[in-house]
Order: C-alpha cells, then sequence, then structure tokens
C-alpha cells in the first residue's frame, strides 16, 4: 500500500534547485521511494510582496534527528514503573528552567539545566537516586537513537549541495557526543551550541548563529524544528520554516506558525525541493 505523504503549507514558493536538478540528487535510496509516492501536491500560496532567495542551508532542531524518548528507555531501567510520569516531570522542568535562564539573563548550560531538573523531578517523585544513575540518566541525553529517515535524508540533503548544521540548546559537549555516537557527525558543515550566545531558544540571538555560523542570510537558511514553540520561535526570527510534528502534537496558540509542516524528514525533503 502507498504512503500518501502530507505537507500543509503556510508560505510561497521561492527561486531555488529546479524539480529535476532536486529529483535527479534524491531519486535514490529510501527517501527518493518515498518522495516518489507522494501524492499531488498541494501549492502553496504567494506572499504578496515577498522577495524570496533560495535555500542554501538547513538548520536542524536535535529532535527533528534523534528521538528524545530513548530517555524514557534509560530511565525504565533506573526509575522503573514510575519512569513515564519521571520523566514528563524531568522534561518539562528542564525546558521551564532554560526558558527561565534565558528570559532573566542567568544562563547556565544545558547539562547544568539537565541535573537540575533531574534533581527536581528526584525530590518530586520522593526518589534517592545514586550519582552514577544521575549520570547515566543525563549522558543519555547524549546517546539518543537517530529516527530512521535520519541519516539517508541529510546524505542526500548533502548531495544536493545544502550546508547542514545542528542548532541545538544542547551544551558544546553534549552537542559533539551526540553527533559522534550517532557517527552522523561528518554530514555536517558545523555544530550550533546556543552556548556561544549565553542563551537558549527562542530567544534571537540563539537563532542568530545560524547565519553568522553558515555565513548565509536568515532567508537563504531553512529551519527544521520539532517543538511547535521552536517552529514560532524560528519563524519569528526570520527563517523559512519546517514544523517536523514527529509525535503528531497539537499546534501552538502563538500568532505565527512554521511556513510547512509534516511528520518526518520525507516531507521537509520534499518541501524544500517545492520552493525551486
Amino acid at each position: 500500500m502507498r504512503r500518501e505523504s502530507t505537507i500543509e503549507t503556510a508560505g510561497g514558493m521561492v527561486e531555488g534547485m529546479s524539480r529535476r536538478q532536486f529529483l535527479q540528487v534524491i531519486s535514490g535510496g529510501a527517501i527518493g521511494g518515498a518522495l516518489g509516492a507522494c501524492g499531488a501536491p498541494q501549492q502553496p500560496s504567494n506572499v504578496a510582496g515577498a522577495s524570496r532567495r533560495p535555500i542554501r542551508a538547513i538548520c536542524f532542531d536535535l529532535f527533528t534527528l534523534f528521538d528524545p524518548r530513548s530517555v524514557n528507555e534509560v530511565a525504565a531501567t533506573i526509575v522503573g514503573d514510575e519512569s513515564a510520569t519521571f520523566c514528563e516531570t524531568w522534561r518539562t522542568k528542564q525546558f521551564g528552567y532554560a526558558f527561565l535562564r534565558a528570559s532573566a539573563g542567568q544562563y547556565a548550560d544545558f547539562k547544568k539545566v539537565t541535573f537540575d531538573s533531574l534533581a527536581f523531578a528526584e525530590r518530586t517523585h520522593k526518589l534517592s537516586l545514586a550519582q552514577t544513575d544521575r549520570d547515566k540518566l543525563v549522558t543519555a541525553y547524549s546517546r539518543l537513537v537517530p529516527w530512521p529517515d535520519t541519516a539517508s535524508t541529510l546524505q542526500r540533503f548533502k548531495d544536493a549541495g545544502l550546508k547542514l548544521a545542528p542548532l541545538a540548546n544542547y551544551a558544546p559537549g553534549m552537542l559533539s557526543s551526540l553527533l559522534e555516537h550517532a557517527r552522523l557527525d561528518t554530514f555536517f558543515d558545523a555544530r550550533i551550541s546556543t552556548d556561544a550566545a549565553r542563551t537558549f531558544k527562542p530567544d534571537p540571538k540563539a537563532y542568530a548563529l545560524g547565519p553568522s555560523v553558515l555565513g548565509l542570510p536568515r532567508e537563504e537558511i531553512a529551519f527544521a524544528a520539532f517543538g511547535g514553540w521552536d517552529a514560532a520561535g524560528a519563524a519569528w526570527f526570520g527563517f523559512p520554516t519546517f514544523w517536523v510534528n514527529r509525535l503528531g502534537v497539537q499546534a501552538e496558540e502563538l500568532g505565527r506558525g512554521p511556513d510547512a509542516t509534516g511528520p518526518t524528514l520525507v516531507e521537509l525533503a520534499a518541501w524544500i525541493e517545492r520552493w525551486a
């Protein structure tokens, strides 16, 4: 049974690689087959008065490439039956602390934020973990499992001549460890940690690292977001934005959304191709 890819668009077409050129690049492998199975694409509407530029690079939120639920599997071996609610508390406080520190100008890197939020979750759930177990849980964020379409899609983007970089809240050491452990580090032209700006997404200073490091204007860098809040932040900043809604969650009510959305990197590739 053929799989129908769904791409919801809210933007316009821009100049860039021709359809034939892009399809020649991605025709091989799994992603090529998936794109070939796409139904008739919806035509994005042009934005009045907009001057569009070709997409020359893609910045990725890490969770578009890696399944964050890998952490839950490690937690299950340590916390047991309470691991699901424990991880929910931990993850909620982890991002809450990052946002609070960024907005208050009280920066600490993401590794400290992750340890601090873990301590909160431990107290909340009345647990007393050994330090070795705490270390194992935090290290799990640098041992995430890539999504099945990650490596093949990154290869197609590289073959198409696009610059690629994660743009992540991870501390630099966590980011390098994750990419190298998964053997995905060679796909990227840069590793962008928001630590360089001493802040976290969705602070505009965090997104501004993309154009600065890649040497391209923001209009020529697509941003692939995992979270709806990140999609809004990237769009506010001015990136052409695609929301890779892996888990099928509801869109945020922030008055600004992504230019398009889809469930996998296959739809991201099709969207970039359609900017031609």
